[in-house]
């Protein structure tokens, strides 16, 4: 499946570039690792991976709210 392929390839991007030193970044570097770690995030939410992420962000976001009250 050509999705995991490319996402793997997104992963190890960014992977390396935030290994960087964050005072040697540009404005321009920042903002192209934020759109790579956006297009990282699409690829996988559809996938079961993607979907068992966004259970447990749930039941934390939930937990954290009911904490709060």
């Amino acid at each position: 499946m050509l999705t995991i392929n490319v996402t793997l390839l997104l992963a190890v991007i960014v992977f390396f570039r935030l290994r960087r030193r964050t005072e040697a970044r540009s404005r321009f570097d920042q903002k192209l690792t934020v759109v790579i770690v956006l297009a990282l995030g699409v690829l996988i939410a559809p996938t079961p991976a993607g979907q068992g992420i966004l259970n447990i962000l749930g039941q934390l976001a939930s937990g954290v709210t009911q904490a709060s009250r």
